[in-house]
């Protein structure tokens, strides 16, 4: 297939002129011998079709190496579909300019869609960073304020107070850490707390 492409592509320019004079019939007949299997037959229906339905592609996908791609893929499905040409429905370049019509407007769906999810992916990616980054500044300033706040307690108080908040221990649980009576763990907690929130400006 590589090969007859290319040999298609050298006897393009040649082809042109000889192109203009095939009729229908002829079309028609090149496409049932490429059916079969006549890269010859195929090669001069390239040469003979290639320019209009290159010309139709671009209309539609408007970017010339694109419109380059598809084109080649267009023959590349006609070599494939041949067999299925029916001159009784149509003529064959009326088949050839259909099946170049639907693969230029699948590659601009295809393209569009592809843009529209890299862009849907860039927004969603930049907010995420964005959210992480901002979640992550204010994590950290906020650890800042709590251990500033915490530098202003009494040693007994931030002892109860990071074992409970910060350890996740209990009250009870504190007391026999600190090996306090229960009411004593409660009362510097309590007032550890209370300083805390009038360090930090936090509403009682």
């Amino acid at each position: 297939m590589s090969d007859m492409t290319a040999a298609s592509r050298d006897a393009a320019a040649s082809g042109e002129a000889a192109a203009a004079s095939l009729s229908a019939p002829e079309l028609a007949d090149l496409l049932r011998r490429s059916a079969r299997g006549d890269e010859a037959a195929f090669a001069a229906l390239y040469d003979a079709t290639s320019r209009r339905l290159f010309g139709l592609v671009l209309r539609v996908v408007r970017d010339h190496a694109m419109s380059e791609e598809v084109t080649q893929e267009v023959y590349l499905d006609v070599w494939r579909q041949s067999a299925r040409f029916d001159a009784s429905r149509g003529s064959a370049l009326s088949w050839l300019m259909t099946i170049a019509h639907r693969t230029a407007v699948d590659r601009v769906r295809s393209s569009e869609a592809s843009r529209r999810r890299d862009d849907a992916h860039a927004a969603a990616s930049h907010d995420v960073d964005f959210d992480a980054t901002a979640e992550a500044a204010q994590a950290t300033l906020e650890a800042q304020r709590v251990r500033r706040a915490l530098a202003t307690l009494t040693d007994a108080q931030r002892s109860a107070v990071e074992l409970a908040y910060l350890g996740g221990y209990t009250h009870t649980e504190v007391a026999r850490l600190l090996d306090l009576p229960l009411g004593t763990a409660k009362t510097r907690i309590r007032d550890g707390l209370i300083r805390l929130r009038d360090t930090m400006g936090v509403p009682a």
